[in-house]
């Protein structure tokens, strides 16, 4: 059955108004302007060097908590691995033929352990943890690789304090889309 020649005209009317309701060029009419809010929300990454990390802070003992509950299953009760990656032990073992890369001997920032377990764990649930849950988790991480005290507390500034092992070995990634130093002059 034809489309009768009043429906393509309406049709056809209909697509110039929207186009013609377009505030800027390059705006179809659809969307909005995301709020100052609507991006905090979103702007929650985290800088090598501790840029941008939240307020609050964890201890090593309640890390194990909330280790033993969210992150074990996967991770192993030690941290040793399992369906997830090791996350301990590997020092000494980056440069032989056999690495094991686990957060303390191949992570560079510490901030970056933050980062990635706020945004992706549990993995079941990402973005479920609080702040101190993450601060706390990220301290016991730290104290089963000999990096933290077991009675220490992390915040942003212990956190953007600790050296990681391999921080002066880590190679950078030659990409100059992923800001790369050696590749932001002159390219």
């Amino acid at each position: 059955m034809p489309i009768p020649k009043s429906a393509l005209a309406v049709l056809a009317l209909t697509i110039v108004a929207s186009f013609a309701r377009a505030e800027t060029p390059g705006h179809y009419g659809i969307g909005r302007t995301a709020t100052d809010a609507e991006i905090a929300g979103w702007n929650i990454d985290i800088g090598r060097n501790g840029e941008n990390l939240p307020p609050g802070s964890g201890t090593v003992a309640h890390g194990k908590e909330i280790f033993a509950e969210q992150c074990a299953a996967c991770h192993g009760e030690k941290g040793q691995g399992g369906v997830g990656e090791r996350l301990v032990g590997g020092q000494g073992t980056i440069a032989t033929p056999k690495p094991i890369k686990t957060v303390g001997s191949f992570w560079p920032y510490a901030p970056t352990l933050f980062d990635y377990i706020r945004r992706a764990m549990p993995q079941n649930a990402p973005q479920s943890l609080s702040n101190e849950d993450v601060y706390a988790v990220s301290a016991y991480i730290l104290n089963m690789n000999g990096l933290l005290p077991a009675d220490a507390t992390l915040d942003a500034k212990t956190l953007s304090a600790i050296k990681m092992p391999n921080r002066d070995m880590f190679t950078g990634d030659p990409r100059p889309d992923v800001k790369n130093p050696a590749c932001e002059k002159g390219c």
